[in-house]
């Protein structure tokens, strides 16, 4: 609040210094404009580097030509990626990124310059990693700290900073959850002017006021706004598309779908990009409004700009222009006021703007500083509400836990039950000729009823963005899968749903259609935790494999025609028994794969890497 904590201490940097100096290095003129980036190690800092990166004026920097919003997916399918964790894991929902910036990241900087090396260096070297910039130079920082996170991963190393000033949007709402969900948001610090246009430029597509943009960064390049034909009617259409994006993003927040909000959209493309990290935005009179809830920074992007009367239009517009180079001097005046609003938590929003007393009363001073109405702060008590809803949802699922663990305990005795009767669960589910094979039914239907529950919400990005890398919930999953997916895949052949649905894991090369998400999720939790191969996880669905298997194998020209995927099986059963992910057990006597296997041709059999574990099997 203000007249407390520094503005450094509220986003998480050493100090107030820090930040002008990341100030003073992004908003120099650099030259030669065709250097991709500048890396200062400045005297009194001698612990701290600084990656700087300078802007472009070129329009084909900011946007791909015949795309309303120039964007792209971060990693292309069929190579490896460059941003592996820019993704959702469960919904495997690739971030999308404009694709121009990633262009140039790509191209100028990781493939056309010495960047790997210096940044690798000044990690061994243990300094702190600061990397920042200006207006497009900003969205090259933002590339280079995800870049660096993906692809320098230590434990002893100190995490960098990306500081931006005036920079595009570049990232949509996958960016957001992802950096939430490794904990890398606060690494993410991003200073805007009241005004400044470049902000919320990207809100708008871009094809329709090319011309005018045009216009705009060659003004930038000369550091000239003499523009006043151009800059209302562009200041114009960006805010209007800038209020269709926070109108139908507020009507989600608040789960109060507008119906004809929600026809024009079915006509009008809205820009995919949403903001992620902390957010300091500049009032303009020395006042810095802290802020890192991403819907609520959506709002204050366009309510914070947003005319009070027509009147207005051609001052603001040129305003929007001026300040997107004044960043150093407000930071300066800011820095010493010292006079610091942090929203991070909202807790005491009011929508009245004529709230009084304590923490109301810093909080309301400062949103009128931004201009903000009764509308404004109720998208921002609504994005509040948002978040808090996410949480009371993870909540009630936390609160299911125990009926998972005691569901999962019961199934966990009928699979040791099993092992007594001298047959792997797998065998005795499909046989069903048990009572104990009928209660592990019931088990089996009471974990999917909450287990679908948990993955709609995932999916749907109802929890918060976080989840699906906390720990325990991993482990469970884990648990679950490898315990509950082998009877879901027994049951699967056992009623012959193959016949009429097809494999259960479906028809290689074409999208799985039988198998739950509740065990497609979990998996590839695991594998996300622990930086395994997507699809390399699948100790738990093996025997759909062997069921598939055994129906193409009952001739010698069927067997060459699956012998790799038998290879292939093979090869992951020796690893998944060795790491004691599978028992022992599926391998014995009776089991389906074991009397499966028998069926080979001998050669394949004497030759096999199962071989020895079958050895090793009948010794037990």
């Amino acid at each position: 609040m203000a007249g407390g904590r520094s503005v450094a201490d509220i986003i998480g940097m050493r100090d107030d210094q820090l930040i002008n100096k990341a100030c003073s290095f992004a908003m120099k003129d650099h030259k030669p404009p065709e250097k991709p980036y500048i890396l200062e190690k400045p005297r009194g800092s001698p612990e701290t580097n600084f990656f700087i990166f300078p802007g472009s004026w070129w329009v084909s920097d900011w946007v791909v030509a015949q795309k309303p919003f120039g964007e792209t997916k971060i990693n292309r399918p069929g190579n490896p990626p460059k941003f592996p964790s820019l993704r959702s894991i469960g919904n495997d929902e690739v971030a999308n990124v404009n694709e121009a910036f990633l262009r140039r990241f790509q191209d100028k900087i990781l493939g056309a310059s010495d960047f790997k090396e210096k940044v690798q260096k000044a990690a061994t070297d243990k300094k702190q990693i600061v990397f920042t910039g200006h207006s497009l130079g900003g969205s090259m920082a933002i590339l280079a700290t995800l870049w660096f996170l993906d692809n320098c991963k230590s434990d002893k190393r100190i995490p960098p900073l990306c500081v931006t000033f005036g920079c595009p949007l570049t990232g949509d709402h996958i960016f957001s959850h992802a950096l939430r969900r490794e904990k890398w948001a606060p690494y993410f610090m991003h200073f805007v002017m009241r005004y400044d246009i470049v902000p919320r430029l990207l809100l708008a597509p871009i094809p329709p006021i090319e011309k005018e943009f045009v216009s705009i960064l060659r003004s930038f390049a000369t550091k000239s706004v003499d523009i006043t034909e151009e800059a209302p009617d562009f200041y114009r259409t960006v805010m209007t598309n800038a209020a269709s994006v926070a109108s139908h993003a507020a009507c989600k927040l608040m789960a109060n779908p507008n119906l004809l909000l929600e026809t024009v959209t079915n006509f009008t493309a809205l820009s995919p990009y949403k903001p992620f990290g902390t957010y300091i935005f500049c009032t303009g009179n020395g006042k810095l409004v802290v802020l890192t809830n991403p819907d609520a920074v959506l709002q204050l992007l366009f309510y914070s700009a947003q005319l009070s009367s027509e009147t207005e239009l051609h001052e603001i517009a040129r305003t929007s222009l001026l300040q997107h180079f004044g960043y150093e001097n407000e930071l300066k005046k800011s820095l010493e006021k010292q006079y610091v609003v942090d929203l991070k938590k909202l807790e005491t929003l009011s929508y009245s703007a004529e709230a009084t007393g304590g923490d109301s009363a810093t909080i309301n001073s400062a949103l009128i500083d931004l201009g903000l109405s009764t509308r404004a702060r109720l998208c921002l008590l609504a994005a509040i509400e948002f978040e808090k809803r996410k949480q009371r949802k993870k909540d009630y699922i936390d609160a299911k836990k125990n009926d998972i663990h005691k569901e999962i305990n019961e199934l966990e005795s009928y699979r040791d039950n099993c092992k007594l009767r001298q047959i792997t669960c797998y065998d005795a589910f499909r046989l069903h000729n048990n009572r104990h094979d009928f209660k592990a039914n019931v088990n089996r239907l009471e974990l999917a009823s909450i287990w679908d529950e948990i993955i709609e919400m995932v999916k749907s990005y109802l929890l918060p963005d976080d989840f699906e890398g906390q720990e325990d919930w991993v482990e469970l999953g884990t648990r679950y899968r490898r315990l509950v997916e082998p009877l879901d895949i027994a049951n699967y052949y056992r009623h012959s749903k193959d016949e009429e649905s097809g494999p259960y894991l479906g028809t290689p090369g074409k999208r799985r259609k039988s198998r739950p998400k509740r065990y497609i999720y979990p998996q590839r939790w695991r594998e996300h935790a622990e930086k395994l191969t997507a699809e390399s996880s699948g100790e738990s669905h093996f025997w759909a494999e062997v069921e598939e298997l055994r129906t193409k194998t009952t001739s010698i020209e069927g067997f060459e025609k699956v012998k790799q995927r038998v290879l292939q099986l093979e090869q992951n059963i020796q690893k998944w028994v060795n790491d004691e992910e599978l028992g022992m057990d599926v391998l014995s006597e009776e089991s389906i794969l074991r009397r499966w296997w028998k069926t080979l041709p001998d050669q394949h059999k004497k030759d096999s890497c199962i071989q020895v574990l079958i050895d090793k099997e009948k010794k037990i």
